[in-house]
């Protein structure tokens, strides 16, 4: 699947310095991606549990109809599938997402990956993808009300805390996703969760609203 043309972008980016980021090696040969963002202002633990129920819907976004995720990211972000439904229906918590991105638009950060949604409420949401069983890697992003807007940190975890399992999580924190990516990971989400910000009450204004 080809990169797509860049989407406008409507609002300056966050830059990785408006964010506490720590990238770290466990035991076994594990990853840990850690960020805690600069508040959310205008946004609400609600708007983001509706928008990740409603983040393959259509918006309006730089005078065009597109996906939603498509306009979270308007560089880096290629395209969302609802891989499987929640067992109540749609992308809520049980369903499963595919997810393509180039982080920094870049062939050498592409991101083409399946993972179930084990959590989504109002505090968050937590995607883990499992190979036989195992767990393999998990992406959580929480959130919590706060004075200054929604406080919300995101931690990416990659390998299994099996000891067994290290070779297999040596060639994924060193060829499949290595510290080069995850450093550009997070620029990624910094960016992303910083358009959050002005997009979520852009959408609230329009014919789909997220809950106040």
């Amino acid at each position: 699947m080809p990169l797509p043309a860049p989407r406008p972008v409507l609002h300056p980016l966050r830059t990785t310095d408006s964010a506490r980021s720590t990238i770290r090696r466990l035991s076994h040969h594990r990853m840990r991606v850690t960020i805690d963002h600069q508040p959310l202002a205008g946004v609400t633990p609600p708007m983001l549990l509706w928008w990740f129920r409603h983040i393959g819907d259509e918006i309006d976004y730089a005078g065009e109809r597109m996906s939603g995720y498509l306009a979270w990211h308007p560089l880096d972000h290629i395209t969302w599938e609802l891989a499987r439904p929640a067992p109540s229906g749609g992308a809520d918590e049980g369903a499963s997402y595919r997810i393509v991105e180039a982080f920094g638009r870049d062939e050498r950060f592409r991101v083409d990956s399946v993972e179930r949604v084990e959590k989504l409420d109002e505090t968050g949401i937590r995607l883990v993808r499992r190979i036989a069983g195992v767990r393999i890697f998990q992406l959580e992003h929480t959130w919590s009300w706060g004075p200054d807007g929604t406080h919300y940190v995101s931690v990416m975890d990659l390998g299994s805390r099996l000891r067994a399992a290290a070779p297999v999580n040596r060639h994924l924190t060193s060829r499949v996703f290595p510290p080069a990516m995850a450093e550009a990971w997070v620029r990624h989400n910094v960016e992303e969760v910083g358009v959050l910000e002005h997009l979520l009450p852009d959408v609230s204004k329009s014919s789909l609203r997220p809950p106040v």
